[in-house]
């Protein structure tokens, strides 16, 4: 069970490095707008650090996207 819930953190932060590269926008760009250090934001991406629901939805506001999508883990596991 853990095993599995390591895996959908992880999916939830490669969809987040996977949005961002496709909107172009940099990890420096992001920590900016979400008012925490690029070497933090680069912690969210590798899943080192426990992400909050509240963040996941100021990142989602940034990426101007439905917050499901980034927790949506089905096609990041594939990945």
């Amino acid at each position: 069970m853990k095993n599995l819930l390591n895996n959908k953190v992880k999916a939830v932060a490669t969809n987040i490095r996977n949005k961002r590269e496709e909107l172009n926008y940099t990890q420096e760009y992001l920590a900016a707008k979400l008012n925490i250090s690029q070497n933090a934001y680069s912690k969210i991406e590798l899943g080192y650090t426990k992400i909050t629901l509240e963040r996941l939805f100021q990142i989602a506001d940034v990426f101007n996207i439905d917050l499901m999508e980034l927790v949506n883990t089905d096609s990041a596991e594939a990945a």
